[in-house]
């Protein structure tokens, strides 16, 4: 598969695509003919010598000083080189690709005005697998992630350092490796390469992707808890939801039903004494539904951004922008702000905080699974006959509960704001750091939600064996135990925490079932 980079269509499943499984790039001939326009509309204002920003003069503070014509291209290598001040852990191979894809896209637009060989030189790095060392801190989100990016586009004039085929070399190696001349930028080209939201927004991407799958997998495994501790599923009800028509709520409702359909389990204690389920379970459409909600708040928020021109200044014919612009008779450049990341910011802290509320209910649901206080009396405590000399899940639900407390200490970075470039940039969005949070908590709530079916697949095997499952935590329960033996003697469970996380992750575990 080869994914069409035109500016306008990039998803998330793309950069999915792109990143993790190292799919190729594309970009169309109508396409570089955008790039070209922009390109030709650059040089007429360069030509024409106003005084316009990021063309020819300073930077942030520096915009005031103007930049002689003979030393534009010093200056976009000047540029690149001084902004490559990043700090932290090298950023992993499928997060260096989500960058340079969801830049190469927003430079495609045909508003940042580099030439079409800068577009061809990021495509063919992609498709030939050379990947800039980029470190991962240094970001404020505004004016866009400037050092991260900066570090990839060294790369691209030959210096710093790439990955290719495994192995460390230098830019210019890697380059060549790839059969490329190191670059020499031109006017706008070195603010265009680092002026955007390309890290946020590639890391939000795969952050996205990665938390819709782990909402899916939960609601399996809040069903199969459900089921096996004896739970009712009335109150996934459609009449409950249809009178509070959230639509995360709904949709969480319908596949709790769909996956319990046909149990034996559930039906076998329809009329007993007890009246209601503890909260975990009893509301888990309204907790996974709120949460799905504010994932889907995000997803709207990257979509836009995948397809959006980000840099400053932006290139337009005059027609389209009013007399405040600079440039000249029939091109509009505009300085403005869409490299502020807070569109993504806030969003991503939103549904970080969301996705760790839905690790705190499952981590609740794994108590009930093994706490001889609170379980159903068909369970041994902690899951394991014999316990006392035997553990069990104990500390399964120690590694849930170490996970969610490690989510409730990650705060909301995009509330914070440290002035830089002696004031000229005096409120920025932390972005990049909302994003790595995301990360974070997102890797961590999938492995909560492993521990939670790894307890409801051991929880299974002390239920009347002459009742059958629903359709679906029967399939869930078959695809834990491709993976999993039922624990009869204690073990490391380290490994099998790690495999069924990596099956929610990769999305084979919800096939079938959901």
């Amino acid at each position: 598969m080869t994914i069409e980079l035109d500016g306008e269509s990039l998803t998330p499943a793309d950069v999915v695509a792109v990143a993790r499984k190292n799919e190729s790039v594309t970009v169309p001939e109508a396409t570089l003919e955008a790039v070209r326009s922009s390109r030709a509309r650059v040089e007429r204002v360069v030509e024409s010598e106003e005084p316009v920003y990021g063309l020819n003069t300073g930077f942030g503070q520096l915009v005031t000083e103007r930049i002689p014509e003979d030393d534009l291209e010093r200056l976009q290598t000047n540029l690149i080189r001084s902004h490559a001040a990043g700090a932290g852990r090298e950023l992993r191979r499928a997060e260096v690709r989500a960058l340079m894809l969801t830049r190469l896209n927003a430079l495609v637009k045909g508003y940042s005005g580099v030439r079409e060989r800068v577009v061809t030189h990021i495509e063919t790095m992609l498709n030939e697998g050379i990947h800039p060392i980029v470190t991962s801190r240094g970001s404020l989100g505004a004016s866009g992630d400037l050092a991260p990016l900066a570090h990839m586009s060294l790369v691209l004039i030959g210096e710093g350092e790439a990955i290719v085929d495994g192995e460390r070399r230098s830019g210019e190696t890697a380059l060549r490796a790839a059969g490329l001349e190191p670059l020499s930028l031109a006017a706008k080209e070195g603010l265009a390469l680092i002026n955007g939201t390309q890290l946020t927004v590639g890391l939000a991407a795969l952050t996205l992707v990665d938390a819709e799958q782990a909402l899916q997998a939960a609601d399996v495994a809040g069903a199969l808890t459900t089921e096996v501790t004896m739970g009712t599923t009335a109150s996934c009800d459609p009449a409950i939801q249809r009178v509070r028509p959230h639509r995360g709520q709904s949709i969480s409702a319908e596949n709790v039903r769909n996956v319990t359909e046909q149990s034996e389990i559930v039906e076998s204690h329809r009329n007993c004494d007890r009246v209601q389920d503890a909260y975990s379970i009893r509301c888990l459409p309204q907790v996974h539904g709120a949460v799905r909600d504010a994932v889907s708040h995000l997803r709207e928020a990257i979509e836009v951004e995948l397809n959006s021109a980000t840099d400053n200044p932006l290139i337009f014919s005059a027609a389209e922008t009013d007399d405040r612009a600079s440039g000249t008779d029939d091109v509009g450049v505009i300085s403005g702000g869409n490299f502020h990341g807070e569109p993504l910011g806030l969003r991503l802290d939103y549904a970080t905080t969301a996705l760790t509320d839905l690790a705190a209910i499952c981590e609740r649901r794994v108590d009930r699974l093994l706490n001889p206080n609170v379980q159903e009396a068909h369970l041994p405590p902690f899951l394991t006959e014999q316990s006392g000399l035997r553990s069990g899940y104990m500390i399964a639900q120690y590694t849930a509960a170490s996970l969610v407390n490690e989510n409730r200490s990650l705060g909301p970075a995009s509330i914070d704001n440290t002035p830089v470039s002696g004031g000229q940039e005096d409120h920025v969005s932390m972005s990049a750091q909302s994003a790595f949070n995301a990360r974070r908590v997102v890797e961590n709530t999938t492995r909560t939600v492993a521990v939670e079916l790894l307890c409801g697949a051991q929880a299974l095997e002390f239920v009347d064996s002459d009742l059958s499952p629903g359709v679906g935590t029967a399939r869930a329960y078959e695809r834990i135990r491709d993976h999993v033996p039922p624990l009869r003697e204690d073990r490391p469970l380290r490994e099998e925490i790690e495999t069924v996380t990596q099956l929610i992750r990769s999305g084979t575990f919800i096939d079938g079932i959901l």
